[in-house]
């Protein structure tokens, strides 16, 4: 099981990421993004990846902690938005078959905050 402060840091450092992946591929990888006509999946990997970065960050404190939710949700920015920020810099499509693996890990882990018990009031 992982630890609240543990599941938070990891969430800051996805956050920290996403920010940091969308100013570089705004500013420092324009050009390659551009020549290989790229962009607009860097900019799906980092929107995917910001937006579960923060779900992230709001399960890690969250109580009971919704683990399988929490774990779905960093599979997929790792595979999903790991694979589309490769596949835009190399250009290397094949690396595409594994970005739905990713997206079965958000689905994931939308599907277990479904189907998860809420705390009682």
């Amino acid at each position: 099981m992982i630890k609240p402060a543990t599941a938070t840091r990891i969430a800051a450092i996805a956050g920290l990421l996403a920010v940091l992946l969308g100013a570089f591929g705004a500013h420092g990888l324009k050009d390659l993004l551009a020549r290989n006509a790229t962009a607009t999946l860097w900019e799906k990997a980092v929107f995917y990846h910001f937006i579960h970065a923060v779900m992230l960050f709001v399960l890690a404190g969250r109580k009971p902690f919704p683990a399988l939710a929490w774990w779905g949700f960093l599979a997929g920015i790792i595979i999903f938005s790991g694979s589309l920020y490769v596949l835009a810099v190399t250009g290397e499509r094949r690396l595409g078959a594994i970005t739905p693996i990713g997206g079965v890990g958000f689905v994931f882990g939308w599907a277990a905050l479904a189907l998860c018990r809420s705390e009682k009031s």
